[in-house]
């Protein structure tokens, strides 16, 4: 039997998933992040678990979203750094198994932009962050899914959220930036 509501709608010029709850597809999603190294370059890398949940509201810009990430699957590529941050000097990942989003309103959007307010988690500190989002499209996967695809980005100071170890560099700086941006790329699946 195939479901006969519309699949998307129109809001301010585009192309919207219809309301309902979505949930990330854990085959198309990124959680990166990008820090600063020893003052010179970049470190990326990701969380390989996360969730999320997306409520497109009946009013789009009164949609919501929740997110876990679960800090021991951090991965930068490199075993002793991915060590050395679940550990205490960082994510403390034992004692604090998850990174939580929980948003709190639409703030603005233009186009297929939005910026969407939120409380993020780290540890046991919850700071206010603005993501900036951009809506990818919607469709319906060979498989019959209702689909939308995003992008989002924010950069936090992570000593905000008590991530405080650093080595002081003979040369001046530091060794770990305070900047640690954040980039999350993904699909979300109707349920």
């Amino acid at each position: 039997m195939t479901d006969a509501s519309p699949v998307t709608r129109q809001f301010d010029g585009l192309t919207i998933p219809a309301a309902g709850t979505y949930e990330l597809d854990q085959a198309h999603k990124v959680v990166g992040f990008t820090a600063r190294h020893m003052m010179v370059s970049k470190v990326r890398g990701v969380f390989e678990e996360a969730t999320a949940t997306i409520t497109v509201a009946e009013d789009p810009l009164q949609s919501s979203v929740v997110a876990t990430i679960q800090a021991a699957s951090i991965n930068t590529g490199q075993a002793d750094r991915d060590n050395h941050l679940r550990s205490g000097d960082f994510l403390e990942s034992e004692k604090y198994p998850t990174l939580e989003f929980r948003s709190t309103g639409v703030k603005s959007h233009s186009g297929n932009e939005f910026v969407l307010t939120g409380d993020l988690t780290v540890k046991d500190v919850t700071r206010t962050v603005e993501l900036n989002v951009e809506f990818e499209g919607v469709g319906r996967s060979p498989f019959g899914q209702d689909i939308f695809g995003f992008t989002a980005s924010t950069e936090i100071d992570r000593e905000d959220f008590g991530l405080t170890w650093n080595v002081a560099l003979e040369t001046g700086g530091v060794l770990v930036g305070k900047k640690i941006k954040i980039e999350i790329e993904g699909e979300a699946i109707r349920q």
